[in-house]
């Protein structure tokens, strides 16, 4: 019997030193390549006029970091906290910033960490932390307007971020949610695949490129638990590297953060207060006419709106979608 026992040992051993010698493999050999460039999408944002962008706040979260913020100083009845997308910072949000800044509203926009004036770029110390500063922030700023509605609206990556904050505990510190054109996971039948005959994929992704043998040897480890890789880059965009606008790379573990989690339906039915969802009808990276499906599927009473002829990053720098977000509002 012992006998037994010893070779059950010995196989199990062999086993997980296999598994462990793929994943490493799988680590070591996976790159990333930065993709082309998607104009549509990047080009709205360099040509953004900035006249009258807020210097750059700081706050202390949890670790002890000051993260960076802007804030539009309205009225005290509207405050909203506006959560920019993928690869962007907080001057990505400032057309939207400054037109509920018209309609009274008060406007907080983070740098969510590993974005814009926090550094380093492209990633975070551990999964949930984006979570946690959301926490930290609302902490520090939700007194100033403890009497406020406080909204929190969230662009592309952003949008599938603020879907899950408000399927979880931060949630509760806000009355409302707007998702805008919110990325919702490589495999929901909201993503667009790069052409007809190809199934939508991280791969087929204009937007971005990836490592998948990275990704499965990460996971891999993270099933048991051994996160000393997370911080290695899984993630590539077609923007500029070593500019505080922009971030380059993702992390493993920064990418898995800033969306929804795996099981993003769950989030859905998560929410707790009213929310909304908003989509360009031209958009270049995701399916419009799913989104509606999608959620009704799971939350019938949260609206999809289509604004017609709209692209992917005209939803916060053209004035047609801008003034649907703002309509949300009510008027000071």
């Amino acid at each position: 019997m012992a006998r037994i026992w010893k070779r059950i040992g010995i196989g199990v051993a062999i086993y997980f030193v296999a598994l462990f010698t793929v994943a490493g493999m799988l680590v070591g050999f996976g790159r990333i390549t930065q993709p082309k460039a998607l104009k549509s999408v990047t080009d709205p944002f360099s040509r953004m006029d900035l006249l009258g962008l807020p210097p750059i706040t700081r706050y202390k979260a949890r670790d002890g970091a000051a993260l960076s913020y802007r804030l539009y100083e309205g009225g005290d009845a509207q405050v909203a906290v506006l959560i920019h997308g993928s690869a962007g910072s907080s001057k990505d949000m400032h057309r939207m910033a400054e037109a509920l800044l018209q309609r009274g509203v008060t406007v907080y926009v983070p740098d969510l960490r590993g974005h814009g004036a926090n550094y380093p770029h492209g990633d975070i110390s551990y999964l949930g932390q984006l979570d946690d500063d959301i926490a930290d922030f609302m902490k520090a700023a939700h007194p100033r307007y403890k009497n406020a509605q406080w909204t929190l609206v969230g662009f592309s990556s952003g949008g599938g971020f603020a879907l899950r904050i408000a399927g979880s505990d931060p949630g509760s510190e806000f009355d409302r949610f707007v998702f805008l054109s919110p990325y919702l996971r490589y495999n929901a039948p909201t993503v667009r695949a790069a052409s007809p005959k190809e199934e939508a994929s991280p791969e087929h992704n204009a937007w971005y490129s990836v490592s998948i043998k990275r990704i499965i040897g990460l996971s891999i480890f993270n099933f048991f638990g051994f996160h000393h890789f997370d911080g290695l880059p899984v993630l590539a965009f077609p923007v500029p590297t070593g500019i505080e606008s922009t971030t380059a790379t993702y992390s493993f573990r920064l990418e898995e953060n800033f969306q929804p989690r795996s099981d993003y339906r769950a989030d859905i039915r998560a929410i707790k207060k009213p929310a909304q969802v908003f989509v360009g009808g031209q958009d270049e990276l995701f399916l419009p006419e799913n989104f509606a499906e999608v959620f009704d599927k799971v939350r019938s009473d949260i609206p999809v709106t289509i604004v017609p002829g709209m692209g992917h990053s005209d939803m916060i720098t053209k004035p047609e979608p801008i003034a649907a977000v703002v309509n949300v509002f009510p008027k000071s």
